[in-house]
């Protein structure tokens, strides 16, 4: 979202005085503007919850481990939530965090450039489909939400291109979108070799579906 949509969002919850939550573990994974982060708003503080994961940017998904910043009025309430549900992340999570934290930032800026020349690629292939499609928008995180010019149900659609092309993709369904034909495609936790072959497996399944 553009910083101007997030600021207008921020300030319905203030005046409505409703907690704006702005969950943000792709705050790394911005290709075309800067990280913008409403908890940064001046004010925000008393209405905003900023949520932050190391999976993404740290690439520690399976540590299970993030933060959030929160109102100083919230962390009571908050602190009573969490201990029913888990008192701390295990500590090997816990240094493993702060190891992340402690690296050197361009350690995690290489990979996130290899991800982003990753990224160019399926939008280089992808713009092969030419009006099949409508051109991607891939601004943020490693996910394609492509729509595709088809009456077909997208579960259909998804259904042929794993039998016929052994490509997998996710309905725009799965995502609440009920009208037209979205398929939600994933990139970033692939090497470039295999994202280059499952996207020439959609882009030919594409040109023979639709």
């Amino acid at each position: 979202y553009s910083q101007a949509a997030l600021q207008s969002i921020n300030d319905i919850c203030r005046r409505h005085k409703l907690y704006h939550i702005s969950d943000e573990p792709y705050e790394s994974f911005t290709w075309n503007a800067r990280h913008f982060s409403p908890g940064g708003i001046r004010g925000a503080d008393r209405h905003t919850i900023s949520l932050f994961s190391f999976s993404k940017g740290f690439g520690l998904a399976g540590w299970r481990v993030g933060y959030m910043v929160l109102p100083d009025h919230l962390l009571e309430p908050i602190n009573k939530i969490q201990d029913t549900i888990l008192i701390c992340p295990p500590i090997v999570s816990q240094y493993a965090a702060l190891g992340a934290l402690e690296a050197d930032p361009q350690y995690c800026q290489r990979h996130i450039k290899a991800i982003d020349e990753v990224r160019q690629a399926v939008l280089g292939q992808l713009a092969q489909l030419g009006g099949r499609i409508d051109p991607p928008r891939s601004e943020g995180a490693f996910y394609i939400l492509l729509r595709v010019h088809t009456d077909q149900p997208d579960m259909m659609l998804v259904e042929r291109l794993i039998r016929n092309f052994r490509v997998a993709v996710i309905p725009g369904s799965a995502f609440g979108i009920m009208e037209g034909c979205y398929l939600r495609i994933a990139y970033g936790a692939l090497q470039r070799e295999t994202v280059e072959e499952g996207i020439g497996r959609l882009v030919e399944g594409l040109r023979t579906l639709v």
